[in-house]
């Protein structure tokens, strides 16, 4: 019973300040699942330093090290990439709409 009044208040909507608002909620709500994800992400990810190797200029090239895209680490990298760029827009997209209801 109560989802289905909060599911009619939503409907009932009709102010651009109450649209603005219900944004605002829902990118915290995401914010929040990403940036602990994201947290959870990097500290999973092993370090990436190569050693004393990197300063001689010694290369490790090997067929690993080419193809560690479809490795888990590779795919945590990625996940990692795709999340930040989720935080940033919807950051972006909230402090847009904080201008919006400002206006």
């Amino acid at each position: 019973m109560k989802l289905a009044n909060i599911v009619v208040n939503l409907l009932a909507v009709t102010t651009t300040s109450d649209i603005m608002r219900i944004i605002r909620i829902v990118c915290v709500a995401i914010l929040a699942l990403c940036a602990l994800a994201l947290i959870v992400l990097v500290l999973l990810q092993p370090s990436a330093s190569e050693g004393m190797g990197a300063i001689t200029g010694q290369a490790y090239d090997s067929f690993y090290s080419k193809n560690k895209v479809r490795t888990p680490e590779g795919i945590m990298k990625r996940l990692t990439i795709v999340l930040s760029v989720v935080v940033f827009v919807v950051t972006v997209v909230f402090f847009i709409t904080a201008i919006w209801l400002v206006l």
